[in-house]
């Protein structure tokens, strides 16, 4: 059982009139609601954080309000009264590889759970695991871990080259975008003008979905959106799209996909929009509707045809090619890291294959 392994703690959060908060001072990380979803600051709240994670001693989190485990490597902070923290806090000191099984195997396990399931639940499940002279056979699990980490850095890698994204250097053009955007002239559009297609997704239940090929999209940051593959005969949107979901959280699609009820899709049919055009209207798109829409106030397709989301122009019309070359500047400016990540990886594993 997984209480063999783990012992579970619930920890509510810090009252907000209770919080002091200083962005200007090292801190704790935060997590929302959804505590799977890292947020891009660090807050201090005087001593009064409510768990501390040794970077070498990760743990597992239960978020009952999205049905989902996932795994916590940094300090946490855990906001507001209402809710808490649901954690597993490994009994003795594992490894990163070792946690990463047990959270794979956990999962697949899982499925059986829904968003009403208590810790009660989770703490008493039962785990396949493999074993080795009647023990938990801990080797084996940090062996297939960091063979499946090999395999994905070397599909990565292939990525990144068919892709083109291996070239990191911003042309003088992406540096102008990049260095004007402030300066960039900006004007109102609204969604029904850019396009003409819009609509919204259709109900299926999760114990109605069939398992396939198709992407399914639901509300949600996690995977994007996506929940699962699926083959049930649904309406099937095109690649090329953008979704927006009912709390406004917006995902530009290059696949064609399902979508459930909670979801809008918009596309263009008569306007072969570039893919990095529809980037940016996706990020237009969702600044715009950042903190407006939540599970008391969701939002439907239908309602946002005549919302309006600033774009740059030149002359009167929208700057594509501004658009373009700000997007590419982006792209560049964030993959570089990966693209260094996975050179130093496949370096260090072919050192490794040769010794």
């Amino acid at each position: 059982m997984l209480k063999d392994l783990f012992e579970k703690k619930t920890i509510r959060g810090v009252p907000k009139k209770e919080e002091n908060l200083n962005p200007n001072e090292q801190g704790f990380y935060m997590y929302g609601q959804n505590i799977l979803r890292q947020y891009d600051y660090k807050i201090l709240c005087n001593e009064k954080y409510l768990q501390r994670v040794d970077e070498n001693y990760p743990i597992l989190a239960y978020a009952s309000s999205v049905g989902e485990v996932g795994l916590i490597k940094e300090s946490f902070y855990r906001s507001g009264n209402n809710g808490a923290f649901q954690g597993l806090f490994p009994k003795k000191k594992y490894s990163l590889r070792v946690l990463l099984y047990l959270l794979a195997s956990l999962k697949l396990h899982f499925k059986q759970f829904n968003y009403d399931t208590s810790m009660a639940d989770v703490i008493n499940l039962k785990i396949s695991l493999p074993i080795k002279d009647g023990e938990i056979d801990y080797e084996f699990m940090e062996k297939f871990i960091a063979e499946l980490e090999a395999e994905q850095i070397a599909e990565l890698e292939a990525y990144l080259t068919a892709a083109g994204l291996k070239n990191t250097i911003l042309t003088a053009e992406e540096e102008f975008a990049i260095e004007n955007f402030s300066s960039q002239r900006f004007e109102k559009f609204l969604l029904k003008d850019l396009f003409n297609e819009i609509h919204q997704g259709r109900r299926l239940k999760k114990d109605d979905q069939i398992s396939g090929k198709i992407p399914f999209v639901m509300s949600g940051v996690t995977n994007c959106g996506v929940v699962g593959y699926i083959s049930n005969p649904v309406a099937k949107f095109p690649k090329n799209s953008i979704t927006v979901d009912i709390f406004g959280n917006t995902f530009y699609r290059g696949y064609n996909f399902g979508a459930g009820d909670d979801t809008g899709v918009y596309w263009n049919s008569e306007k072969n929009y570039s893919a990095k055009a529809m980037l940016f209207f996706a990020a237009a798109i969702e600044k715009s509707l950042t903190g407006k829409f939540s599970y008391g106030n969701k939002l439907r397709s239908s309602q946002s045809k005549n919302f309006e989301i600033y774009l740059p122009t030149k002359d009167g019309e929208i700057d594509f090619e501004f658009m373009e070359k700000f997007i590419s500047a982006v792209q560049k400016i964030v993959i570089v890291d990966v693209v260094k990540y996975s050179e130093e990886k496949i370096s260090a594993y072919r050192q490794a294959a040769s010794k």
